[in-house]
């Protein structure tokens, strides 16, 4: 069976029906991907040169940032290149690892803007002992945790991929693969392959989503404690940057999963979209939001480009 699936390659699909435009469709792709890699870019450079920015709450939006130009750069190339080469064709093996990279990526997104959440309970809850709470050792062991749980829970479903025989049509509905678009090709047995992947987005993103929120509660709770009123507006004005990104991933999220889920009447088009969105709003957004709201970021930007024009 490997060595038949080892010759087989999957279609990728564009804009069906307006392939004759795909030339300018790619405009807002490529200003959106260059703007993506400038922003999340920069945002990793300023955290690691700047001395100000070496804090746990820093550490977590790097590895957002991170973690971002991951997702970017995997769906990128395949992306351009339906729309600038109309190059459709992709072997198994890019096809299967692109869709582990991108399931994989879009968990560790989640977990980390979980921990980020319970960087700023801890900041608020225990601003004393916030240092001694969150070492960098801690934050490390995190992340890594994230990261370990966004790859290595993915394997399960994809891994099957390489050995099922794919005897329908080989062609994608995305301009990217999908484990949810490749199991619809296959002609074997995808029970397990259609129920993992539930049971999984139900532990990560649902549970993800609800500790965040608990957390949240408890933050406004000891928010509203605190005497003065200025004190109150600073505390929250922490949170505010995370509580927008947060907003920015799971209303993305919700959309698309209503659309997969409810959009049978829906125009293709509308669910191409949808996935586009998914996958760039929240990347772009992001060093975006974090760069208009939070104080330290916006110092950091402002004496990075100082520096160079000093130094120009």
């Amino acid at each position: 069976m490997w060595e038949n699936n080892s010759h087989v390659s999957f279609l990728l699909t564009g804009f069906p029906g307006l392939e004759t435009s795909h030339s300018w469709i790619s405009v807002p792709f490529v200003l959106v991907y260059t703007s993506v890699l400038f922003g999340n870019g920069t945002l990793l450079f300023l955290i690691k040169a700047d001395h100000n920015l070496h804090e746990p709450m820093y550490y977590f939006l790097a590895m957002l940032a991170a973690t971002d130009l991951g997702l970017t750069l995997t769906t990128m190339p395949t992306v351009l290149g339906v729309l600038w080469l109309d190059h459709r064709e992709i072997e198994t093996g890019a096809c299967f690892s692109q869709a582990y990279f991108i399931h994989s990526l879009s968990f560790v997104e989640s977990g980390i803007l979980l921990a980020m959440a319970y960087d700023r309970f801890v900041a608020i809850r225990n601003p004393l002992r916030y240092t001694s709470i969150l070492t960098n050792a801690r934050v490390m062991k995190m992340g890594l945790g994230v990261l370990m749980r966004g790859f290595v829970s993915v394997i399960p479903p994809i891994m099957p991929l390489y050995f099922f025989p794919y005897c329908r049509s080989h062609i994608l509905s995305h301009a990217f693969c999908l484990h949810q678009d490749v199991i619809k090709l296959a002609c074997a047995d995808i029970t397990f392959n259609r129920l993992y992947p539930v049971v999984l987005v139900g532990l990560i993103f649902v549970v993800d989503s609800l500790m965040i929120l608990i957390s949240y509660v408890l933050i406004l709770k000891s928010v509203l404690g605190i005497a003065s009123r200025e004190e109150r507006v600073k505390a929250f004005n922490t949170c505010v940057s995370h509580i927008c990104c947060v907003l920015v991933f799971y209303v993305t999220v919700i959309g698309l999963s209503l659309i997969h889920r409810f959009g049978n009447q829906v125009p293709h088009i509308v669910h191409l979209i949808m996935s586009y969105v998914y996958f760039l709003f929240p990347p772009l957004m992001n060093p975006i939001i974090y760069s208009a709201k939070t104080r330290q970021i916006r110092n950091g930007l402002l004496r990075l480009f100082t520096i160079h024009r000093v130094g120009a």
